[in-house]
């Protein structure tokens, strides 16, 4: 689709959020490729953000994680969204909604 965008502060972790919130729960690879689909690649998430993403989504309650086996057998930490998380998500949401629209009208063409 273009080149990579980096993304604003604060919206891997919504991100991350809402794809947990379509899932059962992931391993942090599946929710890497899951980012870098649904945004034809304009958001192609490295490990150095990702791992300290959900470490941080992980201490703040927003996620649990527990060990198992992916795919292919390998030791893999899969993610989760608790309850907290989901009503995070939703406030975090309504206000990237809000700042969205309020962009939006200043960039509309005069």
């Amino acid at each position: 689709m273009g080149k990579k965008l980096d993304l604003l502060p604060g919206t891997l972790d919504v991100l991350i959020l809402k794809t947990l919130s379509r899932n059962r729960a992931m391993h942090g690879y599946g929710i890497a490729e899951s980012l870098a689909e649904a945004t034809e690649g304009v958001f192609d998430v490295d490990e150095g953000s990702l791992y300290p993403a959900l470490q941080r989504l992980l201490l703040d309650g927003y996620v649990e994680a527990e060990w198992g086996r992916s795919e292919n057998n390998r030791r893999a930490r899969y993610y989760k969204l608790t309850a907290d998380g989901r009503r995070h998500l939703h406030r975090e949401q309504a206000q990237f909604h809000r700042l969205m629209e309020a962009m939006l009208r200043v960039l509309r063409p005069a």
